[in-house]
């Protein structure tokens, strides 16, 4: 049995992954956390991430983080055949693993079967040039006219993904859309558990969450990673894009925190999107005083 506990940022997902594991410990099942936040996987963005320090874990064993450096990117397909590894091993333990994360697309890419398409790096040159010449609206623009629903599931504004669905296109000439996880069985026994936020409430957490980060030394953090050492994600991560901005003397500290902020829960409105997809999730408030004892009620173990 695999969980996953799913949900927008800012919904406490890390805690409550801990508690559902030290709950299991007590009735005499043995379980292991594995990460499922894209940005987690690198080791030294720490802050930004929201990434729960080591000495905060409870003993319990977590997976998945720290895997890359900053200077690598993170690809779904190796993350996928990685965590597939990863749980295999939980599972021959006898211990229960518990998949925790907002990245939806790595979720699903483990929840289900997804099979990856193959690349071109000469269209991927070409499409990523013009990503970085004309910027991610004219890339949305076009994939909306071959793939509207693929266009939607995106946004405008992430140019990564953007720039691979139309790779996929031109090669396979089919639909983007087709290269996405069949969401209607699991590679393996699964429960999804879902957290959620009224909207004002996660708006006022995460608008917090973003300051406490310039606050907690955001910017030291990137000042000590070193501009020059972040690949592409990395660089591009939210918060990161904007300490490195300011440290550049591109943006205020108020304009980074904005920016920041305002990305943050546009980025939340997205993960709303996806996981409420899931026709098999058990969706539980963020609030709830009862969510350990009725996400227990879910598994069977």
């Amino acid at each position: 049995m695999l969980v996953a506990i799913v949900g927008a940022t800012g919904t406490g997902k890390s805690s409550l992954s801990l508690d559902l594991a030290v709950a299991l410990g007590e009735r005499g099942t043995a379980a292991e956390i594995i990460n499922a936040d894209a940005m987690q996987l690198y080791r030294g963005m720490d802050i930004g991430t929201a990434k729960l320090p080591a000495d905060q874990r409870r003993g319990i064993p977590h997976h998945m983080l720290d895997v890359l450096d900053v200077g690598d990117e993170a690809s779904v397909a190796d993350y996928q055949a990685e965590t597939t590894r990863v749980i295999a091993d939980v599972l021959a333990r006898g211990a229960v693993p518990i998949l925790v994360g907002g990245s939806g697309l790595y979720v699903s890419s483990v929840l289900y079967d997804f099979r990856f398409p193959g690349t071109d790096p000469e269209v991927r040159e070409r499409l990523e040039a013009e990503l970085a010449e004309r910027g991610p609206g004219m890339l949305h623009q076009r994939l909306k006219e071959l793939d509207p629903d693929a266009a939607t599931a995106i946004g405008a504004s992430n140019g990564r993904r953007l720039v691979r669905a139309l790779e996929v296109i031109e090669i396979t000439g089919e639909p983007f859309g087709s290269g996405l996880p069949d969401e209607s069985s699991f590679t393996r026994p699964t429960t999804i558990i879902g957290l959620q936020a009224p909207r004002a409430e996660l708006v006022e957490r995460l608008d917090e969450r973003v300051r406490q980060m310039w606050r907690d030394g955001l910017l030291d953090e990137v000042g000590r990673i070193g501009a020059g050492a972040m690949g592409v994600t990395a660089s591009r991560a939210i918060g990161y894009a904007q300490a490195l901005g300011q440290l550049a003397g591109e943006l205020t500290e108020v304009e980074a925190v904005e920016q920041t902020a305002a990305l943050t829960r546009k980025y939340a409105r997205r993960q709303v999107g996806w996981f409420r997809r899931y026709p098999a999730a058990a969706w539980l408030e963020y609030n709830d005083q009862n969510r350990v004892a009725a996400a227990l009620d879910s598994i069977a173990v």
